[in-house]
């Protein structure tokens, strides 16, 4: 008699991210000395509040040209020793991972997304999730974007960052809380 087995649920992943998951330099998506180079920043909150300390966290966009090809970087292997010396500083290659510090913190470096694709998409990975969370980060200014347009404005603004200063743009991210504290996640089928 054929056995068919059934499909497993997912378990919770982590805490092990700043173990297993971070590179060098994994937060540096732009090259480096370009001056163009904005700093995306903020943090990653429960449902009650509380920054998330071993929340992961993984940054894809479009170069600033629209290409979505990337460039080898992160996990870039020294040829002569084998060893992964990460990025070269000199590519842009349109992904970053970095995880929380203590106080939920993240930071970034990276290159303004183009008007056709004007957002920078997030997955986050955290304690207690059975599958991780897809959001957008979007910089102000692009209010004719599709997804945008089809929230209503409370829920919108989860989606937006906050200009503090010149280059330098906040987005926290809230991975549960009433719907206008909520971040606004996605869902892929």
């Amino acid at each position: 008699m054929k056995r068919t087995l059934g499909i497993t649920p997912s378990q919770t992943v982590g805490p092990f991210y700043g173990y297993a998951l971070p590179f060098a330099r994994g937060n540096e998506i732009a090259p480096a000395g370009d001056p163009r180079t904005i700093t995306l920043h903020g943090v990653v909150r429960d449902g009650d509040g509380v920054p998330v300390p071993d929340a992961l966290l993984e940054f894809w966009q479009a170069a600033p040209d629209g290409s979505r090809t990337g460039a080898a970087g992160s996990l870039r292997r020294d040829p002569a020793t084998g060893t992964i010396v990460g990025r070269d500083g000199v590519a842009f290659t349109g992904f970053g991972r970095v995880p929380t510090d203590a106080d939920g913190h993240y930071t970034v470096r990276t290159l303004p997304p183009p008007a056709g694709a004007p957002y920078i998409s997030v997955a986050v990975f955290a304690r207690g999730l059975l599958h991780h969370l897809y959001t957008r980060a979007y910089l102000p200014g692009h209010p004719h974007d599709a997804l945008l347009a089809a929230l209503p404005e409370d829920r919108r603004r989860t989606l937006i960052t906050r200009q503090e200063r010149e280059n330098v743009q906040r987005f926290d991210i809230r991975i549960q809380g009433d719907g206008t504290q909520e971040t606004v996640f996605l869902e892929f089928r």
